[in-house]
């Protein structure tokens, strides 16, 4: 199986990878070749042992998706994109990346014809969703965002829907709620503070929430999110059927449950590393988004996440401190 990944070089991607390295392969079938793209060269996973092509290009920029896409790759993981701060406040890049992208992508899949459905999975996200909402939203509740992400979103959703609607691929979209605890630097998207208040104060730093306690909000973990991606390239078309936009499971909780469960797994003095510092931004972006989702469907079809915030918490700490809270 050839596997095409975009946006490798991020955090999901590199999770992602060492999750196909890790289990040899997708979908019951060895993966014999990995095409790898990102703005910088990705590195190739791990213990990955066969064939590795790995691109540092603008996916968006012309005749760059031809390329990737001449070898037929049986499977494609769309996760190239600019985060939600920066498409809010660079209008553009944002829509430079996040639609020029996924519209380069699958218009290459569709020129290459002759019988050629790959599966395409796009991360999507939670954005594409705007206010009024009811107390749970369903997967049926009208696309009507209120960012230039959520926008370029819910229109890469709608074009993945029409070219598999006309047999050129068979794709799904995930509405990843926050991914939540990122490792590493925080980046600029604008949900970056709900891992930065719990990653910061874990390693010994001070943090910084720009929003108010009482800010609910959904999430899941990295670990969760690599899992969504693996089990979406495993449904058919007849088990998605012709909706294929689908909110994922997390945790829904408040900003004031989140430090909450902190304070409980490292303690008091770990949680008053948080300062409170509001910013109008972040506050009004983070007020368009929805907080709590039916995501019945996406359960029926075998996704699965946390149940509670304090197993994200943890999965954190096994899988980026090593079992341990530092001292």
């Amino acid at each position: 199986m050839h596997v095409l990944v975009t946006g490798a070089a991020g955090m999901i991607g590199r999770k992602l990878l060492a999750r196909l390295a890790s289990d040899g392969g997708l979908n019951g079938q060895p993966i014999e070749h990995l095409t790898l793209i990102d703005v910088m060269t990705p590195e190739a996973p791990a213990g990955f042992k066969d064939k590795v092509t790995a691109v540092a290009a603008d996916l968006a920029a012309p005749s760059v998706a031809d390329k990737l896409i001449a070898p037929r790759p049986e499977v494609v993981f769309h996760l190239a994109g600019v985060v939600s701060g920066e498409a809010e406040t660079n209008f553009e890049k944002g829509y430079h990346v996040n639609l020029d992208g996924i519209r380069n992508l699958i218009e290459a899949i569709r020129v290459v014809g002759d019988g050629y459905r790959p599966k395409v999975i796009f991360t999507s996200s939670i954005a594409v969703y705007g206010a009024p909402f009811p107390h749970a939203i369903p997967d049926e509740f009208n696309l009507t965002p209120l960012t230039s992400y959520g926008t370029q979103k819910a229109i890469g959703e709608l074009l993945l829907a029409d070219y598999t609607r006309r047999g050129f691929l068979e794709g799904v979209g995930i509405r990843l709620p926050s991914i939540c605890i990122r490792p590493g630097k925080p980046n600029l998207a604008a949900s970056g503070f709900f891992s930065g208040i719990i990653r910061e104060p874990l390693a010994g730093q001070e943090a910084v929430l720009p929003v108010s306690d009482t800010v609910l909000h959904t999430h899941a973990s990295p670990r969760a999110a690599v899992g969504f991606l693996v089990h979406a390239a495993s449904l058919t078309r007849e088990q998605i059927g012709p909706r294929i936009g689908l909110a994922m499971p997390g945790v829904c909780c408040t900003i004031a449950e989140q430090i909450e469960a902190l304070t409980r797994i490292a303690g008091p003095k770990v949680a008053a590393r948080i300062r409170r510092q509001p910013d109008e931004l972040v506050t009004r972006i983070v007020s368009g988004w929805p907080h709590r989702f039916d995501a019945r469907r996406a359960r029926e079809l075998g996704f699965v996440a946390e149940t509670g915030f304090d197993e994200i918490i943890r999965a954190h700490i096994d899988d980026e401190l090593g079992g341990k809270i530092p001292a």
